[in-house]
């Protein structure tokens, strides 16, 4: 699943790049893949909705037809969805511009597997067991996109049907399991005021209050 905004920076068809090769990968007889995109670009930003026009004609191409699908109206509704119900969330921005990611943080708590460019939260978040990671520390376009087709040939896609005797494929749940271990700690709010407290609050009450009771005893003396 892809679902973000639209822009530049986000590259959301950087899958696109090469479809070929991405045809024959989703439209594997015995394991197919279908791709899920959603967003919105902005009004005023004409390369958004380039990049959001070339996904919707690349989804209505016969030969990806009830493989590369859209959902329209893109928000909290469906977005609370997509990061359910995706097996795999991709991120693909250009490094650095990626702030930080937080539907790939709420995607993996829900135990989707982050599949992203080193940029944003990810090279924090990856420990390499709980996702995977697209090129390498700067963005090329087209190497960035072999990567991509390179990991879901050789690694995802067996994995996910890689499945036991009972349909359960154990090594990917595996990976989501450690996805829910190593992020939802990690990466929340709860955790993050907890060091506020700590690091911060916590620290400056106690000079405050220690600065006021030697004011206190001074004025006493006096």
């Amino acid at each position: 699943g892809f679902a973000r905004r639209m822009t530049e920076y986000k590259r959301p068809d950087l899958i696109l790049h090469d479809l070929d090769r991405l045809e024959k990968i989703i439209n594997d007889f015995a394991q197919p893949v279908q791709i899920i995109f959603a967003g919105k670009a902005h009004p005023s930003a004409p390369p958004g909705k380039k990049i959001l026009q070339r996904i919707l004609k690349t989804a209505q191409d016969p030969r990806f037809r009830g493989r590369i699908a859209f959902v329209e109206d893109y928000g909290e509704n469906i977005a609370k969805y997509l990061v359910r119900g995706c097996d795999v969330w991709l991120n693909n921005p250009k490094i650095p511009m990626e702030a930080c990611g937080t539907s790939g943080m709420k995607a993996a708590v829900n135990g989707t597997l982050h599949f992203s460019a080193l940029d944003g939260w990810w090279p924090e978040g990856y420990n390499g067991k709980n996702g995977w990671v697209i090129g390498g520390e700067h963005s090329d376009d087209a190497a960035d996109a072999a990567s991509i087709y390179d990991t879901l040939e050789n690694e995802i896609v067996p994995l996910y049907y890689d499945v036991g005797e009972q349909g359960i494929p154990h090594g990917w749940v595996t990976m989501m399991r450690d996805s829910i271990k190593s992020v939802a700690p990690n990466f929340s709010a709860r955790r993050m005021m907890h060091e506020y407290l700590e690091k911060f609050y916590i620290p400056i009450s106690k000079t405050v209050l220690k600065q006021q009771q030697q004011t206190k005893i001074a004025g006493e003396k006096s």
